[in-house]
């Protein structure tokens, strides 16, 4: 784990509130990852909305809109991996190329990005799965001191999430 300076801390705890301050759910997504970022040392966050009818997830965020662009879909129906984080709302961690290649239909985008190992954070209120905050890192194991920190970046992304299911 890096030290951080408190200023750095106090900084990016700044940002994410006044991101939710100004009812800007979007803007609170980009401080979240930057925070988180100065922790896990991450190359590439994405946030994904769940569809739970559609048994799909759709991106509204990415630190890399080059290769994965907002607005993307995937489907996961049937998925062991759909199963455990969007069904069962539980974190899923996937660590080696062999974990992201067996979980993960766009393991070689992912594998071209450097990308080895994945933390799959499921965003939940009031007992339903509203998305997941996802976090892939170019080593090929974490800590659990980096899922905890993945799994403070999902809280921290709840209001977002609510803020983006308002009706305007």
């Amino acid at each position: 784990m890096t030290d951080i300076s408190p200023s750095a801390e106090l900084a990016g705890v700044e940002a994410i509130s006044r991101a939710y301050a100004a009812g800007e759910p979007e803007a609170a997504l980009q401080a979240i990852d930057d925070y988180i970022r100065l922790r896990l040392a991450h190359t590439l966050c994405t946030v994904n909305r769940y569809d739970a009818q559609a048994m799909r997830v759709v991106r509204l965020y990415s630190s890399n809109p080059h290769a994965y662009p907002p607005g993307g879909s995937k489907d996961k129906t049937g998925t062991a991996w759909g199963r455990h984080v969007l069904l069962e709302q539980q974190v899923f961690v996937g660590q080696g190329e062999d974990a992201i290649r067996e979980f993960f239909d766009d393991h070689d985008a992912i594998r071209k990005l450097g990308l080895q190992s994945v933390i799959n954070v499921p965003v939940v209120d009031s007992g339903r799965c509203l998305g997941t905050v996802n976090f892939l890192m170019p080593r090929p194991a974490v800590s659990d001191a980096d899922i905890h920190t993945a799994r403070l970046a999902g809280l921290l992304a709840l209001p977002a999430f609510q803020g983006l299911q308002r009706p305007d």
